[in-house]
């Protein structure tokens, strides 16, 4: 009769054998499962997706006189002087790097980081920063949009009569 109750007892319960093959086929499962994932992310490409460094802008109607417009997917703003010619200027601080903000209050471009302070033409006026805003190259395509091209630094006297 005990011997009854023992063979029923061992077939209700795990045994300690099967117990640890489980926790050891699962650590050996979780393991390969872990590095076959860090393989394939190793073999995949590693890609940065950045804007394109030429973009359309926008007609020159889209810009009143004397307004300065943050592109702000390209980090540049559209200057469209009194006079009625256009120009771009990075909106990123020869500082650190930060993005700067239009202050239309106080008429200049301001480094929330750092404090640096720039006219509407990109000079500094207050600030660490150690260079004036860079001037982009600007044209007019054949379907009457303003084309920037980010890669083309132009000199602080370059502008753009529409």
């Amino acid at each position: 009769m005990d011997k009854k109750i023992e063979e029923k007892g061992k077939e209700g319960l795990m045994s300690r054998r099967f117990f640890f093959e489980s926790i050891g086929l699962g650590a050996i499962s979780i393991a390969a499962i872990g590095s076959i994932a860090l393989t394939g992310e190793y073999l995949s490409p590693n890609v940065v997706r950045e804007p394109p460094m030429k973009f359309k802008a926008g007609k020159p109607e889209d810009f009143p006189a004397g307004s300065v417009t943050l592109a702000a997917d390209q980090k540049v703003y559209i200057v469209r002087a009194k006079e009625g010619y256009f120009y771009a200027l990075s909106a990123v601080c020869t500082h650190l790097g930060c993005i700067t903000n239009w202050k239309p209050e106080e008429g200049i471009i301001a480094c929330p980081c750092h404090g640096s302070k720039f006219d509407t033409e990109g000079n500094r006026i207050a600030g660490p920063a150690p260079r004036p805003l860079p001037r982009f190259s600007m044209v007019l395509d054949d379907q009457g949009q303003l084309v920037v091209d980010k890669s083309l630094v132009v000199s602080e006297e370059t502008t753009l009569k529409v």
